[in-house]
């Protein structure tokens, strides 16, 4: 089971590059997330696959050329985690991150999903929130 969580996950970051992102292709989204999905991100818990599709919308939208590699793929039982680094540059305005800095990100994440049937039903997602912010320009570096 572990190894064909592994291997869903792995295609979901294939089309998060692929197709979801340069093509704003959200819906492929229902191919991974159970419709009652919850997310879990810092700050905040992301309830359904429709407000995780807005949620992922916006971050598509701000983040045009948003691209994530792969870093590590570990699986246990029901479970896959992800370590991750996202590049991209804020080119879209968002109500949370206000208008186009047109400055580069690059970060490391810690993605972990718990998955059913062959869908994702529960993630949580860890990044340096502050770091991100600091390279937008949005808060002040130390």
């Amino acid at each position: 089971m572990s190894e064909e969580n592994k291997a869903i996950v792995r295609r979901f970051w294939e089309i998060v590059n692929q197709k979801i992102v340069p093509e704003k292709d959200l819906d492929a989204f229902e191919e991974f997330y159970a419709s009652d999905y919850v997310w879990h991100i810092p700050g905040q818990d992301i309830q359904g696959l429709e407000q995780a599709k807005q949620v992922e919308g916006m971050y598509v939208n701000a983040f045009p050329d948003l691209q994530f590699t792969v870093e590590d793929v570990v699986a246990e039982g029901d479970k896959v985690v992800s370590r991750c680094t996202l590049r991209g540059t804020h080119r879209g305005e968002t109500e949370s991150l206000g208008p186009p800095t047109g400055r580069a990100v690059e970060l490391e994440g810690i993605f972990m999903h718990r998955i059913e049937g062959g869908k994702m039903v529960e993630g949580w997602d860890r990044y340096d929130n502050l770091s991100f912010m600091q390279q937008l320009g949005l808060v002040p570096e130390q």
